[in-house]
């Protein structure tokens, strides 16, 4: 055994005796240390929850070097003699916090707060990369004070790699930026520092580019290793060793010695530079040996000479672009790309060799492959026992795999520089600009080419053309195209005769996703290229570049390539507008968010930060694979995870009198917690693997195997399709059911037109919390149990855990204190895991916790309902409509959850137009998939953008503007009663046209609209597209509790039946019990803020919780403390007249003496007459679509919200950006994809992809208006969590504008259409509209089409046509 890995730990000296080796450093500092700011979010360096700042030191140099990593993926074994920064090291409550933190805070810049740690660490690591770099140009120019060397470009990228569900990003942009010396300070949004147009960094918390920074390496590990170099020199082993099983030899001779040693089984033996390639290949077993090739000195070096660069395999990959980017143009455009591969904190400790090498072995879909591919790159590889080769990377590629005994020892591209006539491009399609997505394909092109002075064309001499990720096993040239080129002189015929032969080069493999949209990409790449050496070809000359509405001050209109100019480079903007009110303060007033700072530094306890009690076992989920079969048995593969098994918990562990429940939504129906004996769908609990640590118990389950029987069971049902013909339906109870209004067949006989078979579906969408599902349950005396969980419904958890154990509710405690996002997915999908939990700990009388990885989290699920839609609809020749049937079926799954309820959600959303008459047949589906759950505004989402593609169909048959159509079919005051009856509440209050109208009228919007109509008839590939949309969201109240208690200090604890989870119900909670209770304050209730404490929420102290649900959980909670607190002012009335003007503790001091009850707990109810309002709001989006690639830029998105009296404006701003955010990820760009069993194959970071900060608007502007005041409402407020995801519709009809653009245009350009003349105004747009959706309906052979008529004329263009 060699010596123990030793690493500082926030200057914390740690040994780490007795561990795995395959321990990761996240799991290291979560398990061993008393760090819990990094979390696990994903395990596939794919989410930055789990970033780290690693140091390393150079005793020779006498230099450290710190970079930001991904924690989950880091070995511990590699770290020996590293110093690890965590959020904590950072900043604290007990040494102070750090200014990243503190202005996270400030700019309301965080929720739920789960992400929070990883984002201020890649912030910090940012700034501190930034003000070290003094070798760059700008460390000669010290920044103003207060400020970093960061730039604003810098800083929008500084969180690239980073996710966040809730905010929507834009926040933690402007808290960035706050660093950044070359930002207008004015331009920054909302925050607690100064009100607007008091912009001043003096402000800010200080921040000081050159003293003052954290200390990331200690002096004692500096010392230990100046000492161990030391005895190193007087002679040391032939191979370091650390730990038990890590080898590191220093060279590759003693590399090729360990593998003769026989010292390993080579199955178990995993040879690492950094290990981030586990995040893409998974481990599927435990290794027991590690050799380490970071540390072979040759593998890292880096040399430079005449003929290029040579650069060492397990160099980084920042490092690879560092020294790229000190060369030539070739080698800076390579940089450029590979600073699009991975995020910063992979792009850190990922080798430019491991990609390479995962790119030959495993088929990876390299975009540095394919870069150095084309750059004419060599490799060198040496093989044990074997002399050293170098082989060019196109032959290395074609090589069978190489097999773990072959090193690949450097990498060499050749310089360009000195060649003249060189022209180098490379292209990249994937869902998100900066990088942290795979390509669906990627291109680079070198050629050697002269102009032709009669043409102005140019001649090509020689060329290589490389394509990769498109469906093949690795990057390839496409040799037939190449010859074809060499020698000809570039013009349309030729680039048309070049891209048929690229067709039939460019083949995907058999199952590879969207296989002609990568086809047509390769198509598009090699379109781009070539006409830029095209006379004539790089349409338009004239291209009108203006970025969106009022950011023109970006745009580059004198850019004679359009292709050059991209938008989703464009800074981010925003704006926001709210009117602050004093009359209830603090409520009203936009303070920080409870516990913010907690959360920044990593200190906030979640779940899996309570550490683990005396004796605790693990549990990891082993589900079917199969829709429908009987389990004949579970198995365990041989290996070294199956070792770790202690007991498998399955149906049959339930105790006696007990009932297999894992999820029952109340008078609707159960979900079974196990199967027993059949499984009914794919991704049903089979039962829980029990190990001694969760990457045990993770390890253990995938080694599961089990037997499936379908003897005597029918087919599955998978599609609603197979429900309906099966008739396999879910009964919707009468009072969940909507009502029809009017007489349809009458209504549609008087229609001027009919549209009869107009279709949409939309997909479905996975919650995507932060926090995946966890609970830990521990045994208790008596029968009892407690299980701390994240949960929405800790009630509700209670009775099921109860029911599932046989036992009185009152032995089962639920304990949630805070939620690590939940969207509604910690509702019924919660109770599962901490039933199961609890049923284990039940059995083994051992404390049990799991904490589900994410693949399991993502087959689990469920999430969002998809839907197939049909619609007949009636209408006038000037757009009013008469009548609607809607034909609507659901995939509700195998349970009935909340499904019953999803009929009138969708049909309350639809109806915020008057349809006249509206009747429907709506099937909720029983099919073989996860049930399907409540997703934030579940229902509404779709009925909303249902009512938007009827009206856009009708729009486009009348050819007539979508917004006349909108307007002329909005609600009156009369017609919103007829369709809402008591839920339209007071005239008043009816906001809608009033929003839509200051939004769709104003001589803005008029502008705007013009400007991309000019737009567009000057740019032939790119097309933009505006629209406003309406949204009208119905909200119900419930029944909730609160209790108020003051302390004999005057400090206050609040109990809500509310859970909080990122929604700011904590932080409203806080406001209104000052406001209550600063009644019998002299000064106000601003001076309690700081006394009132939210205590958790506990199912024995707080009966009757309810559910945190339905966007009203804060208000209703409110009032339930409002009425609380009342109670208490009128008992400590007399006291406070009798003492006149005491301070608080004084006076509460005396009512304590006097025995006055010094706590209250109310149960709110709802007036009767009053249990649900309507809110109102509206959004303009502009969109870009790139014609050829079909990716798409939201370059401005207003929003206008009214949130009535708003009890807290930043958590309300919040809300709705947060939630608009969110509604964008569904209707563009988040595609849940299942296999043919209905298993989910989109099961991580890698495949499902939902909006990062640089898919967001470049242009975000929120107003939120007070609407007319209503005394029913608690205090006038309107609920803010769900209502304004519907917005994010307004994205998905521009792009329908855009594309509408792009069909137009190449029908008349080619006299051709996509679909034919008659459909090119009106087309089906599903939900999600993702980037080859879009390009499939802008056209998938634009360019042959562009191409075969360009050729067609006899003069060439020189303009548009």
């Amino acid at each position: 055994m060699g010596e123990a890995v030793v690493l500082a730990v926030n200057g914390e000296r740690y040994e780490a005796v007795g561990v795995d080796p395959s321990m990761t450093l996240l799991e290291f500092l979560r398990t061993r240390t008393p760090v819990r700011g990094p979390k696990l979010g994903c395990g596939e360096g794919g989410c930055g929850a789990c970033v780290v700042v690693v140091s390393k030191y150079d005793a020779a140099a006498d230099e450290v070097t710190e970079f930001a990593a991904s924690s989950c993926l880091t070995l511990l074994g590699s770290l020996h003699h590293c110093a690890v920064t965590t959020s904590e090291g950072v900043g604290n409550s007990r040494d102070g916090f750090h200014p990243v933190q503190r202005r996270l805070s400030g700019f309301h810049a965080l929720q739920c707060g789960f992400c929070t740690p990883g984002m201020c660490v890649s912030i910090f690591s940012a700034l501190a990369k930034a003000d070290r770099a003094s070798s760059s140009p700008r460390a000669l120019l010290a920044p103003p004070p207060g400020f970093s060397r960061l730039t604003a470009a810098e800083a929008e990228r500084a969180v690239s790699g980073n996710l966040c569900r809730c905010t929507g990003y834009r926040p933690i942009v402007d808290a960035c930026k706050s660093f950044a010396a070359d930002v207008d300070l004015e331009d920054l949004g909302l925050n607690s520092f100064w009100s607007k147009g008091a912009a001043d960094v003096s402000k800010l918390p200080a921040y000081s580019s050159s003293g003052g920074a954290v200390a990331t390496f200690p002096e004692f590990l500096k010392s230990e290793i100046r000492s161990s170099m030391d005895q190193a020199n007087g002679g040391a082993p032939a191979v370091a060793v650390t730990g038990d099983g890590w080898f590191h030899p220093k060279s590759i001779e003693e590399f090729h010695r360990l593998f003769d040693s026989n010292l390993f089984d080579e199955r178990s033996l995993k040879i690492v530079a950094s290990n981030t390639g586990s995040g893409v290949y998974k481990d599927q077993d435990l290794h027991d040996k590690y050799i380490n090739i970071s540390q072979i000195t040759e593998l890292s070096a880096i040399n430079r000479s005449s003929k290029g660069i040579e650069i060492g395999a397990v160099v980084s990959i920042s490092k690879a672009i560092e020294i790229l980017l000190d060369g030539d143009a070739v080698f800076r455009k390579i940089a450029d790309h590979l600073s699009k591969v991975a995020s910063p904190f992979v792009r850190n400790t990922a080798t430019l060799g491991g990609n390479i090498i995962m790119a030959q072995r495993l088929s990876f879909p390299s975009d540095i492959a394919t870069v150095l591919l084309a750059a004419g790159s060599t490799v060198t590889i040496q093989q044990v026992a074997s002399k050293r080769v170098c082989l060019t990377l196109e032959k290395f590629l074609t090589q069978p795999p190489c097999d773990s005994r072959t090193l690949l020892i450097s990498i060499s591209i050749p310089d360009w520089g000195s060649d003249d006539g060189i022209t180098f491009e490379t292209f990249r399609a994937a869902p998100r600009p900066f990088g942290n997505a795979v390509s669906y394909c990627n291109s680079a092109f070198l050629a050697r080419s002269s102009v032709d002075a009669t043409s102005g064309s140019h001649l090509i001499e020689d060329v290589c053309l490389a394509f990769g990720a498109f469906g093949s096993e690795h990057a390839i040239r496409a040799r037939k195209v190449e010859e074809f080129l060499k020698g000809k002189l570039v013009s349309a015929p030729v680039i048309l005769e070049a891209v048929r032969l690229l067709k039939g080069v460019v083949s995907p493999a058999e199952g590879t996703t969207h296989p002609e949209y990568r086809v047509s990409l390769a198509v598009s790449y090699l379109f781009r290229f070539l006409s830029s050496l095209a006379n004539g070809l790089d349409e338009p000359e004239n291209a009108n570049n203006v970025p969106n509405g009022s950011c023109n001050t970006n745009g580059t209109t004198n850019c004679s390539a359009e292709f050059r100019v991209d938008s989703s480079d464009l800074p981010i903007k925003s704006r926001q507008e709210m009117i602050f009110s004093d009359e209830n303060k603090p409520v009203g007033k936009p303070i920080e968010k409870a516990g913010a700072l907690l959360q920044a530094s990593g200190e906030a306890v979640y779940v899996d930060d309570i550490p683990a009690p005396k004796d605790c076992l693990y549990g990891a989920f082993v589900y079917s694979t199969h829709p429908y079969a009987h389990i004949k048995g579970v198995n365990f593969r041989s290996s070294l995870a199956s070792e770790k098994v202690i007991t498998v918990i399955t149906a049959k562990d339930i105790p006696t009198g007990g009932e297999n429940v894992g999820s029952c939504f109340p008078m609707l129906g159960d979900e079974a917690l196990f199967t027993d004996p059949v499984a009914e769908f794919a991704g049903q609990n089979i039962g829980v693997v029990i190990a001694e640590t969760q990457k045990y118990a993770y390890m253990a389950a995938k080694q599961a195997v089990i037997e499936y029987s379908t003897e005597n069971l029918q087919p599955p049902i998978l599609t609603v399709e197979d429900a309906v013909q099966h008739n396999s339906y879910f009964q919707v109870p009468p009072f969940l059911a909507p009502t029809p209004i009017g007489d349809f067949n009458q209504a549609m006989s008087e229609a001027d037109h009919k549209i009869i078979d107009g279709k949409v579906k939309l997909g479905s969408q996975y919650y995507f919390y932060m926090e995946t599902q966890t609970a830990l349950a521990i045994p208790d005396e008596d029968n009892c149990i407690t299980v701390y969980c994240s949960a929405q419904m800790p009630e509700v958890t209670q009775d099921i855990v109860a029911r599932c154990l046989g036992i009185p509710f009152h032995n089962v405690r639920i304990i949630t204190r805070r939620v690590g996002g939940g969207f509604g997915g910690k509702a019924m999908k919660a109770t599962h895991v901490a039933t199961a939990c609890a049923v284990a700990a039940f059995k083994l009388r051992r404390p049990v916790r799991m904490y589900l990885d994410r693949k399991t989290d993502m087959i689990m699920a469920g999430g969002r309902h998809p839907m197939k839609v049909k619609y007949s609809v009636g209408f006038k020749s000037d757009g009013k409509i008469t009548a609607l049937h809607l034909d609507l079926k659901i995939n509700a799954g195998i349970s009935t959850e909340i499904s019953p309820a999803m009929p009138s959600a969708i049909v309350g959303a639809l109806k915020k137009y008057n349809w006249g008459a509206l009747a429907f047949d709506i099937k909720v589906c029983k099919t073989n998939v996860s049930s399907k759950s409540a997703m934030r505004a579940p229902g509404d989402a779709q009925g909303s953008f249902i009512a938007e593609a009827i009206v856009e169909h009708i729009a486009s048959a009348l050819s007539v503007d979508t917004n006349a159509i909108r307007r002329k079919n909005l609600h009156d005051f009369e017609s919103l009663k007829v369709f809402f009856g008591d839920s339209a509440g007071e005239a008043s209050t009816y906001s809608l046209v009033t929003i839509f109208d200051k939004l769709a009228s104003s001589p803005e919007y008029q502008r705007r609209t013009a400007m991309v109509e000019h737009f567009n008839g000057s740019n032939r590939w790119k097309k933009r597209g505006i629209s406003c949309v309406p949204i009208t969201y119905l909200v119900t109240l419930r029944p909730t509790p609160g209790k108020v208690s003051i302390l004999n200090d005057g400090s206050i604890a609040v109990e809500v039946g509310g859970v909080e989870i990122g929604q700011g119900l904590w932080t409203k909670v806080r406001q209104m019990t000052a406001f209550a209770l600063g009644q019998l304050c002299d000064n106000g209730g601003e001076g309690l803020l700081d006394k009132v404490r939210i205590i958790q929420a506990d199912t024995l102290s707080m009966i009757q919780g309810g559910w945190t649900a339905g966007s009203t959980t804060s208000e209703a909670s409110c009032e339930a403390v409002r009425k609380s607190c009342a109670a208490l002012v009128e008992r400590l009335k007399p006291i406070k007249e009798k003492a006149g003007t005491v301070p608080w503790k004084s006076l509460i001091a005396q009512a304590s003496m006097a025995s006055v009850k010094l706590t209250e707990h109310a149960y709110w109810t709802p007036d009767p007459t009053f249990t649900s309002y309507l809110n109102y709001g509206a959004a303009i989006s502009e969109v870009e679509v790139d014609v050829l690639t079909g990716a798409t830029t939201i370059l401005r998105s207003d929003l206008v919200y009214d949130c009535g009296q708003s009890l807290n404006p930043a958590v309300d701003l919040g809300q709705v950006e947060g939630a608009f955010m969110q509604g964008v990820g569904f209707f563009t760009n988040e595609e849940y994809a299942t296999n043919s069993d209905g298993l989910v194959i989109h099961d991580g970071t890698w495949t499902y992809k939902i909006p990062t900060v640089d898919t967001i608007p470049k242009q975000l502007n929120v107003e939120l208006i007070n609407g007319a005041r209503g005394h029913k409402r608690v205090l006038s407020s309107k609920a803010s969590g769900e209502p304004p995801l519907l917005l994010a519709s307004s994205v998905h009809c521009a792009m329908r504008e855009a594309i509408r653009a792009a069909r137009k245009e190449f029908a008349a350009a080619t006299g051709t259409g996509p679909a034919g003349g008659s459909e090119l105004a009106s087309f089906q747009m599903d939900v999600p509209a993702t980037m080859p959706a879009v390009k499939e309906l802008c056209g998938l052979d634009v360019v042959e089409r562009y191409l075969e008529s360009f050729s067609a004329t006899t003069v060439p263009n020189t303009g548009k046509a």
